[in-house]
């Protein structure tokens, strides 16, 4: 029988949606604590196969999720381009920035990224042959939006403000830096899938910052040209966006890209999204990671109330964005049970 994961994202309404969550393998896991420890940095975790395998099955053996997601950054492209990357304890990432054409100049071309990224792709492999038979196995990057943020800024900003300033102010590099992330994005993802990734999915966390115009030039427009792209060289491999926050931009998004779903905030109701985004295909979403937090009838509330407002089409179950650290793993198993027994 066809994962259900793949049967949601090819149009089928199901019983019971199934089930995965952004950021599964994570911080809010003991074990993962460990093989993080073991590692001894973030990104010697993400660049050591065995190990980043070895987290992103650590939540398929403690919940049975329905698919597990490649464990990795969404900032290891920009570093395989040649963008300086460390992480500041506490913090969060760093870069070296691009504001100026020389910056631009000295970055890799998209054909040249592979050698860089060959452990991810390495991980894909292993988790292709360790992964239980019925568990779906989805490859990711960042969108090329949310990515150029962080390399413009050098790191993560509340506003984007750096990135919208570059837009206004030198066009000709913006669009310049959008073109060899979408492009570098089209090869990696694509890697991922020779690899054994069975869907993609495009994570476009910062989407909701751009308005009108911007959001058609800057989400929508690069999302559909990685979209065909890849359906061009893997017909078959479905594809999940993510414009986060998007408001009433998701209505169409799907229709307007070729994603196969479109997976959305908890900004949205489920209702509203059932009636105005899911009608156009499969949805993902959108429980808020907060009930992960503090858990009780709420949570169960929430849950039952997400499933049946998509009952009517394909949906796959999911948080609104990633599970936070100070998650209590008790609360994960409260909402799977929740979902299966809704």
């Amino acid at each position: 029988m066809t994962k259900t994961i793949l049967r949601a994202l090819a149009g089928e309404t199901l019983p019971t949606p199934p089930i995965w969550m952004m950021r599964q393998a994570g911080r809010y896991l003991p074990e993962y604590r460990a093989t993080r420890a073991m590692a001894g940095d973030f990104l010697s975790l993400c660049y050591t196969p065995d190990l980043a395998a070895e987290v992103t099955l650590q939540p398929i053996r403690r919940y049975g999720f329905d698919a597990a997601i490649l464990f990795a950054d969404i900032l290891l492209l920009p570093q395989a381009l040649g963008a300086d990357l460390w992480f500041v304890t506490g913090e969060g990432p760093r870069l070296s920035t691009i504001n100026r054409q020389a910056e631009f100049d000295a970055l890799k071309g998209a054909d040249d990224i592979h050698d860089h990224l060959a452990p991810v792709y390495e991980t894909v492999s292993i988790l292709s042959r360790e992964l239980p038979k019925e568990t779906t196995l989805i490859g990711f990057a960042g969108a090329p939006w949310t990515v150029a943020t962080y390399m413009i800024a050098g790191r993560g900003t509340p506003d984007q403000a750096p990135a919208h300033a570059l837009k206004a102010e030198n066009q000709a590099l913006f669009a310049a830096l959008i073109d060899r992330i979408t492009d570098g994005t089209i090869e990696y993802l694509s890697k991922q899938i020779e690899a054994g990734a069975e869907v993609v999915k495009l994570f476009d966390s910062w989407a909701g910052s751009l308005r009108g115009q911007d959001f058609d030039d800057f989400a929508l427009a690069p999302a559909k040209r990685i979209i065909a792209e890849l359906k061009t060289r893997h017909p078959g491999v479905p594809i999940i966006a993510f414009p986060r926050e998007a408001g009433d931009r998701y209505v169409g998004f799907a229709k307007a890209t070729g994603a196969d779903c479109v997976a959305l905030d908890n900004s949205v109701s489920a209702e509203w999204a059932a009636a105005n985004v899911q009608v156009d295909g499969c949805v993902q979403g959108n429980m808020a990671p907060g009930h992960m937090v503090t858990g009780g009838q709420a949570l169960v509330d929430e849950a039952r109330a997400i499933v049946e407002a998509f009952r009517g089409g394909p949906h796959i179950f999911n948080l609104g964005h990633g599970i936070t650290p100070d998650a209590d793993p008790e609360n994960v198993a409260l909402m799977i049970e929740a979902v299966r027994n809704a």
